[in-house]
This record gives structure tokens, C-alpha cells and sequence, in this order.
């Protein structure tokens, strides 16, 4: 990566929300020489499994479709031999990475995931186990009254290579009352993070956006990612996620333009030159959004999937995941170069 750094005139946010004023052609353009500055053509995809073992929530999150209410009654739990099955498959049909986040259920303590990872683990030891977001870990916090850095350290040393980025949604608090009232708090989300850092490990952000947050919320969760990630340096890459509309309790009456989507993603790649990907993820983008995203700063599209629950639970297209051969043909014809990467960005092979 380059070590040019593109925000230092954007450190105020009332300057960096002047990007949005820029047209959509400027904006792409600035976002697009960072992205080639980084990786030029690249476009980076993994090869991956979604587990998610239960919907059963203590919480009631607004935005969410999957976590069993009465939009969802479909209760479940995966009990661990159905998890090692599913893996087994999953393995065998060529995941690299077993990510697996679910729902806050008090019926699944920290001893039950603890087991989970070193099962899987003993099992399939080359597997890279993606697993718990940092809202889960605050939740299994409480339940255990273990410390946050107790918590991860037991993750870490029971099997656990590295965080996804969910329950970030959107920092401002007043939001957060709103639309997840009762979930980890954005101080407590970013703490959870630096800590995993600190032990050596990385991990994902996420920004949930498309809802009611404004776009100044928006930029101030940006700037707090950067400079969480000056401090510990732990983020592999910024995951904006489109909020889906479908089967929750948010009464969402306008929602974003494919302008704002890909606008939003090139400010995130001009904010965050300190966090190396931006990935344009296909389940809540949609394919084709995802692949153009990639001339407006993003370089990663996330991976094959196999199998997801929560997106598509709220109305994305992404319950049965992609082939890979697809991905591989999708990103050749939209011009450029398909990598394979394992789940820290190393190279596996280009097309």
C-alpha cells in the first residue's frame, strides 16, 4: 500500500461531508486512484461458509429480519454435530474460512462456542475460523461476567483466527437507541476490537447505513474507524452494508440510490487510508452493484458464501451464495483481475 495519506484535509467532518457535494464522476475518480494505487486491477474474493447456529435473540434489533420475532417465528438452534456436518461439507466443496456469527441466545454460553471452535479446530485444523462479532462478545461478556479481553483471549486460544465486523451498524448513539437499544455500545464495540488487536489478531468494521441515520452520521463513523485503527492497526477491511428492507420494524420509506450506495463507498476508501480493503459485499449490494462498486474504491467483493441467513433473512439475494466460477467469470468481464485471498488478504491465486 501506498503511504500517501488522502484525509488530512478531511479530518474535520464537516469537511469530509463536503464529499458528498462532489458529483458522483469526482468522487469515483478520486476513490478509484487510491484504489489503484493500492491494488490496481485486483479484485479480491474468498472462498467461505456461513454458519450462523441459532436466531433465538435476547435482543430485538429493528433492522433485523433474522433473529426469531413475530416476523420471523421460526425459531431454531444448530446443535454441534449438525454444525461439524455442515463444515464437513463445506470444506469439502472447497470453504477455506468458516464464518460464523449468529444470535445473542442465553441458552448458548461462552463454554458452548468455546467447545464449537476447539472441535472444529481438532477436526479440521487448517480451517480459518472467522467467528463472533464484537456486539456477541459483549453479550457472552455479560453472560460469563468475564472481561472483554478474558472473553477474547479464551476465543483466541480455543480456535478463533479472526473477528468478522457486524453489530457496528451505526456509531451515533441516538441511533443506536432507536435501532438496537440494548446492544453493545459504540464505545464498547470499538474497544472490543482493539483489544482483539492487541492480542495480535485482526479483524473486520462494518457500517450499516440506508436507514434513518443521516449522512453526517455517517462520516463520524468513518473517522472513528480511522482513528480506532491508528491506535491499533487490527482492521483488515471496511465492510459498508446496505440496510435491507424487508421483514423488520424500521419504517424506512426512502432508501438509498445507487448514487448515495457508491458515493458512501468512495468516501469510505478516501476516509480510511489506514484500513487496506473496502469490500463492496455482493449479499447486500447485489452482484452487480458489488462489481461496479469496485471503480468507486472498493477491491474486495467478499467470497462464495455457500450458504447466508441473516441478509437474505431481510430480503437480499444471497441465501445460497455464489460459485465461484461465476464470481471468477463476473469480475473478468466487468475488466479486472480475479484474486483469491485467504481470510487475511494473502494470495492464493489470480485468474
Amino acid at each position: 500500500m501506498s503511504e500517501q495519506n488522502p484525509l488530512k484535509q478531511f479530518l474535520e467532518p464537516k469537511e469530509a461531508l463536503k464529499l458528498y457535494d462532489l458529483d458522483i464522476f469526482t468522487l469515483g475518480k478520486m476513490a478509484d486512484s487510491i484504489r489503484k494505487d493500492y491494488f490496481g486491477k485486483k479484485v479480491f474474493f474468498n472462498s467461505n461458509r456461513h454458519i450462523n447456529p441459532t436466531n433465538d435473540c435476547a435482543d430485538v434489533c429493528k433492522f433485523c429480519g433474522f433473529s426469531a420475532h413475530r416476523k420471523n417465528p421460526n425459531v431454531y438452534t444448530m446443535d454441534k454435530e449438525k454444525i461439524l456436518r455442515v463444515a464437513k461439507d463445506s470444506i469439502e466443496a472447497g470453504a477455506l474460512e468458516l464464518h460464523i456469527v449468529g444470535a445473542h441466545n442465553p441458552k448458548l454460553n461462552l463454554e458452548w462456542y468455546l467447545e464449537l471452535f476447539r472441535t472444529l479446530k481438532a477436526e479440521f485444523p487448517n480451517i480459518h475460523l472467522k467467528a463472533l462479532t464484537a456486539a456477541e462478545v459483549n453479550f457472552l461478556s455479560q453472560l460469563s461476567g468475564k472481561s472483554y479481553h478474558e472473553v477474547l483471549s479464551l476465543m483466541a486460544e480455543n480456535g478463533v483466527d479472526s473477528m468478522p465486523g457486524g453489530g457496528a451498524e451505526i456509531f451515533d448513539e441516538k441511533v443506536r437507541s432507536f435501532i438496537c437499544k440494548g446492544k453493545v455500545d459504540s464505545t464498547d464495540w470499538l474497544k472490543i476490537h482493539k483489544i482483539w488487536h492487541s492480542l495480535g489478531k485482526k479483524s473486520n468494521a462494518t457500517m450499516l447505513f440506508g436507514h434513518i441515520e443521516s449522512r453526517e452520521h455517517r462520516i463520524d463513523h468513518l473517522l472513528r474507524l480511522y482513528q480506532t485503527q491508528e491506535e491499533s492497526g487490527g482492521f483488515n477491511a471496511f465492510i459498508p452494508l446496505v440496510y435491507q428492507k424487508e421483514n423488520n420494524f424500521l419504517s424506512v420509506k426512502e432508501f438509498p440510490s445507487g448514487q448515495e450506495i457508491l458515493k458512501t463507498i468512495a468516501i469510505a476508501r478516501i476516509l480510511l487510508p489506514n484500513i487496506p480493503h473496502i469490500k463492496a459485499y455482493w449479499a447486500t449490494l447485489g452482484l452487480n452493484l458489488a462489481i461496479l462498486a469496485q471503480e468507486f474504491g472498493a477491491d474486495d467483493i467478499d467470497g462464495t458464501i455457500q450458504r447466508e441467513a441473516i441478509q437474505s433473512a431481510s430480503g437480499s439475494k444471497s441465501a445460497n451464495g455464489i460459485a465461484k466460477e461465476e464470481l471468477i467469470a463476473q469480475i473478468k468481464n466487468a475488466g479486472f483481475l480475479p484474486v483469491e485471498r485467504d481470510s487475511l488478504y494473502n494470495e492464493i491465486h489470480a485468474y
